[in-house]
């Protein structure tokens, strides 16, 4: 027997594999965080990719918002929050003018505990920070990108500011290519409806994990950046354990170009043979926090299984499906060319998941190991479930075939993987 640790939660569970039955597993090629990571983050300040550092592009007069991720993302933003404020304090810029936004896009606002977890209480005490609302009542515009149309409505305190800075971290997307640099604006401070019609284009064979070239998602997110007039983006790289690889600052496309190159070094990872059952894990909390964040394990997944074949998903999703959106479509919709047709008629962001998710259910069978009630994941979201990893694995067995091959991804949400030769 193989044992297979894999991240759940804020935990790891163990599946225990028959040795003639596993194919291996397929990992990042994981690169060592630096030594010191505000020490990285300094350098990249100090060294912006294609434009003047932040000391030289403020002025002490200056009102400057800087946006950070929320919840639902990895980013460790403490690291990267305070250099850029003592940055703009030896420039002349007072505390009270600079506004800390959190980029929530459409998800609801980040709670008081988790601004201290995501930023830190001094952080908090200095500057003022706020959650964005894509329904607020104040959202400015700020043109119509040229190439797909949409209308760009911002945050107010973003919009208005004089210098506007990005921060995130740079990893794979399903559909937008890659996360990080422009997706700061589009969708993080963006209104409802600028979400909604970049969010559409999902249908787009393009758009998907590590595509930039030619995926409208992507290409719409960078129009929408540039009418924000975005100055400057400090973005990292990290690895799966959450640490700091490298950092990239400067110019809104070079930087985050720059860092998509690390991405795909560490994260595009190349393997031999589809298998008939593939065991992943999104990677443990924050990526496995809900079935909404989970299920980019199973688009990377996707990838690495035969047609036909068993997704075990291991998840522990502590606060359930995670969007009403997903879970009204599921039960709304009883086919994929239906919710096709209703993205392209009415598209309601959350609806991209049922879409995703019903997809995959044409190709594989899904059983979800998660604390999420049966009644949900089996009636609502058409997963078989199970108790425990290893009872997932034999119910795999018996929907395959005994001697199926299995691989293992202990980090779906952060892996993309190529096959070597075309075998299907």
């Amino acid at each position: 027997m193989v044992d297979v640790w894999l991240p759940y939660g804020k935990t790891e569970v163990c599946v225990r594999i028959p040795t003639r039955r596993f194919l291996g597993s397929i990992e990042p090629k994981e690169k060592p965080g630096v030594p010191d990571a505000e020490a990285e983050i300094e350098r990249a300040l100090r060294e912006p990719v294609g434009s003047k550092t932040l000391s030289e592009m403020v002025k002490p007069e200056h009102k400057v918002a800087v946006v950070v991720d929320d919840v639902t993302r990895p980013t460790p933003s403490h690291l990267m929050v305070s250099p850029i404020l003592n940055e703009l304090n030896a420039a002349g810029v007072e505390d009270e003018n600079i506004t800390i936004i959190f980029g929530c896009g459409t998800h609801r606002a980040v709670t008081r505990e988790e601004a201290l977890r995501l930023l830190g209480e001094e952080v908090l005490n200095r500057v003022k920070a706020v959650s964005h609302n894509c329904k607020a009542s104040d959202l400015v515009y700020v043109g119509k990108t040229r190439k797909h149309g949409t209308k760009v409505f911002l945050n107010s305190v973003f919009a208005e500011a004089d210098v506007k800075i990005l921060t995130g971290d740079i990893g794979l997307h399903y559909y937008a290519g890659y996360g990080g640099g422009r997706k700061s604006v589009l969708p993080a401070v963006a209104g409802e409806e600028a979400i909604k019609h970049n969010h559409a284009m999902i249908l787009h064979p393009k758009a998907k994990t590590g595509v930039a070239d030619g995926n409208p998602i992507h290409e719409d997110m960078v129009e929408a950046a540039k009418l924000a007039g975005v100055d400057f983006i400090l973005n990292i790289v990290i690895n799966s354990r959450g640490e700091v690889v490298r950092a990239f600052a400067g110019n809104l496309e070079r930087a985050f170009y720059e860092g998509t190159k690390l991405v795909d070094k560490m994260y595009r990872v190349p393997f031999d043979r589809k298998a008939d059952i593939v065991v992943v894990s999104p990677g443990g909390h924050p990526a496995d926090i809900n079935l909404y964040q989970a299920y980019k394990g199973v688009d990377g997944a996707l990838k690495a299984v035969k047609r036909g074949g068993v997704i075990i998903l291991v998840a522990e999703c502590p606060e359930g499906h995670g969007n009403q959106v997903f879970y009204d479509w599921m039960i709304k919709f009883k086919d994929l060319k239906a919710v096709e047709r209703e993205i392209k008629r009415n598209f309601v962001l959350g609806g991209h998941k049922a879409y995703y998710l019903m997809k995959a259910l044409k190709k594989v069978r899904i059983i979800l190991v998660s604390t999420m009630p049966d009644y949900y994941a089996t009636s609502i979201f058409k997963l078989k479930t199970a108790r425990a990893m290893n009872d997932a694995l034999n119910e795999a067995f018996h929907i395959v075939a005994r001697n199926a091959k299995v691989l293992t991804m202990p980090y779906g949400n952060f892996t993309l993987p190529e096959l070597k030769t075309t075998e299907e």
